[in-house]
């Protein structure tokens, strides 16, 4: 399974939703707070081209916030890409 990062801040409910909803599909995958950190919050930004949280990456497919992501569990497009065998730096 390809590797799940997703940016987040602390009080922010639609990272707490993406969160949830990724626990309940049993996937593992590394969460990075920038609540405080400015330069994860850079990288965030140059790697999603976006501003606001949460942003997720599956490898290297950058799914969006959690509206994108509810929308690629609906569609099915979230089984198939977590269904790649892609291989991690």
């Amino acid at each position: 399974m390809p590797k799940i990062e997703i940016y987040t801040k602390g009080y922010c409910p639609f990272c707490k939703m993406a969160k949830m909803t990724l626990k309940k599909l049993n996937v593992a995958f590394q969460e990075y707070d920038i609540t405080f950190d400015n330069e994860k919050t850079i990288e965030m930004q140059s790697r999603s081209k976006r501003s606001t949280v949460p942003q997720i990456f599956i490898g290297d497919v950058h799914i969006g916030g959690n509206d994108d992501l509810q929308a690629a569990l609906d569609s099915g497009k979230l089984a198939k890409i977590l269904s790649t065998k892609n291989i991690e730096a």
